[in-house]
C-alpha cells in the first residue's frame, strides 16, 4: 500500500505543475478535494460508514488530523510560490521522518534492518529533490519559504500520525478520507474571498487532467489510509515519500526534463531502501 500511494501520488505531483498552471493551485485543490467529497459522500450513504458511531475523542483526533492535512497543503502552496523547488521539496519530504519518529516515540519498534531501510529511503527522497544546478539561496528573502516547508512537513507528518495511531483503526479509511475531504472543501470555500473564480468550471481539456490528478490522489490517499491502518504506519510512511522520485522520473520519460547525477543516485537509493524493506517482510 505504501508503494501503491507513491506511485499515485507521483503521478499526482506530475499533473500539479500543468493543473496549476493552467487554473491555479488553489483552484487545482479545490477540484481535487470536491471529487474527492463527493465519491467518498456516496460511498459513506451506501456503506454506512461508523464515523456517527465513533467516540467524541475519536471524531476531534479524526478533524485535527484532517485539519493538520489541510493546513500542510495550503503551506506547501504557500512554500511553492514564494520559494525555489528545488530549496521546498527536500524539506517537505521530511514529513516521513516526522511521522517515524512520533511513531517510535508512541512505541513501535522498529529492528535494525527497518532502520536501514528507512534511512535508505530519506536519504534517497532528499538526494532526489535535490539538484547540483541550481543551489537553495541563502539570502534573508528564502527564510519565509522555509518556514512554510518546514510548517508543511510538520503538519503531514502529525497529521498521518493522528490517522494511523488513533482514527484508522475505529473509523476505517472511508470515513477517515471523508472528514478529510470536508474539512479540506470546507477550509477552501471560508479562506478564499473569490468563491466564484474557485468554483468556476474549467474547460474539457483542464477538466479532464484535473480529474485524472484527483484520481490518482484520492487513489493515494486511498493506499495509504489502507496500509497505515493494517500495517506498520512507518513504513508505509516513507515508502510514500517515493512519490518524489515517481515523479520526477515521469518528468524525465515524458516531458523530456534531465535528471542530474545526484537525482539519478536519488532514484537508485530509494529502490534500495524499497528492497532492504521488502526483505524485511520476509
Amino acid at each position: 500500500m505504501g508503494l501503491a500511494a507513491a506511485l499515485c501520488w507521483g503521478g499526482t505531483d506530475f499533473l500539479v505543475g500543468i493543473n496549476a498552471r493552467s487554473v491555479g493551485v488553489r483552484r487545482a485543490v479545490f477540484f481535487s478535494q470536491a471529487i474527492g467529497f463527493a465519491i467518498f459522500t456516496l460511498l459513506m450513504l451506501a456503506t454506512s460508514g461508523p464515523v456517527f458511531e465513533a467516540s467524541a475523542n475519536v471524531l476531534g483526533l479524526a478533524l485535527l488530523a484532517a485539519g493538520l492535512t489541510m493546513g500542510g497543503s495550503l503551506a506547501l502552496s504557500q512554500a511553492f510560490a514564494i520559494g525555489k523547488a528545488a530549496m521546498v521539496a527536500p524539506l517537505v519530504t521530511s514529513y516521513g521522518a516526522v511521522t517515524t519518529l512520533l511513531s517510535w516515540i508512541s512505541g513501535e519498534r522498529l529492528g535494525a534492518l527497518t532502520l536501514i531501510g528507512l534511512a535508505l529511503c530519506l536519504m534517497g527522497v532528499m538526494l532526489t529533490a535535490v539538484s547540483l544546478g541550481r543551489q537553495p539561496d541563502r539570502s534573508p528573502s528564502s527564510l519565509p519559504a522555509i518556514a512554510f516547508a518546514l510548517l508543511a512537513a510538520f503538519c503531514y507528518g502529525v497529521g498521518f500520525w493522528l490517522q494511523g495511531q488513533y482514527t484508522l483503526p475505529v473509523l476505517g479509511p472511508s470515513a477517515s478520507l471523508w472528514l478529510g475531504y470536508a474539512v479540506g472543501l470546507t477550509a477552501l470555500l471560508v479562506l478564499n474571498a473569490d468563491r466564484r473564480a474557485l468554483v468556476a468550471r474549467p474547460g474539457w481539456r483542464q477538466g479532464g487532467l484535473l480529474l485524472v490528478a484527483s484520481l490518482l490522489n484520492l487513489g493515494g490517499f486511498s493506499a495509504f489510509a489502507v496500509g497505515a491502518g493494517s500495517g506498520s504506519l512507518a513504513i508505509v510512511t516513507v515508502l510514500s515519500t517515493l512519490s518524489g522520485g515517481i515523479a520526477a522520473l515521469l518528468a524525465a520519460l515524458l516531458l523530456r526534463e534531465r535528471l542530474s547525477p545526484l537525482q539519478w543516485l536519488g532514484v537508485l537509493t530509494v529502490l534500495a531502501g524499497a528492497l532492504v524493506l521488502h526483505l524485511k517482510q520476509h
